[in-house]
């Protein structure tokens, strides 16, 4: 008989205050799966939509939350090489990883840069694999353009902001309230604005030359800032959905897109894991150098027990966390 180890139970769609932390039995590693001791995992806007059941994937019930997480191999399943017991590994995971003990398939689990802590890494390949997965694959960005980030200080956001300037783009942040302004720009931003004080088209047009406006806009936003920000695209420009952190999911005018040569692309980076696994992992070992060499600096805002799963939800929806929020499985 195995030991039983904590995880975060949702039982029904609902609130974040619905979810239960309940004892259950430890997994076992199957063919080509290792099991992971989670020390950290990652809080993402995605669960929040997974336990109010308006993600694009729904688990069966019961379910835990948790699409990240970073810890130790506790042991190796058959055929599995290349892990031992006591490797430092962090994974992306399609749920489950609000737990103390995973299973994950070992093509899907990463070495941590020996530098890197457990609790950077328990939020690293959700908002990192996003924004490298949206600005290269999908939006092609290149060295000299412009990239307008929206929800600039929010996890994903703020990981644009980084992923760009390390592509060689010219960034500009926008945030609301000068205190989220100032995290955007002590991350790399060129310009920054307050879409709170200031008209975000105005702003663009006066920062971008001769007024023409963004080649590329990173939105994890949706809602009014969706709307206004099409119209800061540049000819041939390309606006990157993620995702819709406001609660309204916006619709993009054919006119402006047949007018500018523009184009309103969408990103689901958890498609990528199952379809594309081998680009999945290029991207990782490039996201491992820049961090390696100081150009990616990941900000963990808060730390929470793994019994204050609810509140980390909750802190997301509410949009009132800056950088990452990260669970960890202290008791």
């Amino acid at each position: 008989m195995g030991f039983l180890v904590r995880a975060v139970i949702c039982k029904a769609f609902g609130e974040p205050e619905t979810l239960v932390v309940e004892e259950v039995a430890d997994p076992v590693a199957g063919e080509g799966e290792l099991r992971i001791a989670v020390a950290a995992a990652g809080v993402n806007f995605a669960d929040t939509l997974m336990v109010g059941g308006g993600y694009q994937e729904s688990p069966a019930f019961p379910f835990s939350p948790g699409l990240e997480i970073a810890g130790t191999v506790l042991d190796c399943g058959p055929g599995v090489d290349g892990f031992a017991p006591g490797d430092r590994v962090m994974a992306g995971c399609a749920h489950g990883g609000f737990a103390e003990q995973v299973t994950i398939p070992a093509g899907e689990v990463y070495r941590l840069p020996e530098a890197m802590p457990f609790a950077v890494a328990g939020g690293f390949p959700v908002a990192y694999g996003t924004a490298y997965g949206a600005l290269a694959w999908r939006a092609a960005l290149a060295v000299g353009e412009t990239l307008l980030v929206l929800g600039a200080a929010g996890g994903v956001g703020l990981t644009a902001v980084e992923v760009g300037k390390a592509m060689g783009a010219t960034v500009i942040a926008a945030a609301g309230g000068p205190e989220k302004c100032a995290i955007a720009r002590d991350h790399g931003a060129d310009h920054v604005i307050d879409y709170r004080a200031e008209n975000l088209r105005e702003r663009v047009r006066e920062i971008t030359e001769d007024g023409e406006g963004c080649q590329v806009i990173f939105d994890p936003v949706g809602g009014d800032v969706f709307d206004t920000a099409l119209r800061c695209l540049a000819w041939e420009g390309r606006l990157i959905v993620i995702g819709f952190a406001s609660g309204r999911i916006p619709k993009a005018p054919a006119n402006i897109l047949l007018v500018k040569n523009c184009g309103v692309l969408g990103f689901y980076w958890g498609a990528y894991r199952r379809r594309e696994p081998a680009r999945f992992r290029a991207a990782f070992d490039q996201l491992f150098a820049w961090y390696d060499e100081g150009r990616l600096k990941p900000l963990v805002s808060q730390t929470l027990p793994l019994d204050r799963a609810g509140e980390a939800l909750n802190l997301l929806r509410e949009r009132r966390s800056t950088g990452k929020v990260v669970l960890t499985m202290d008791r």
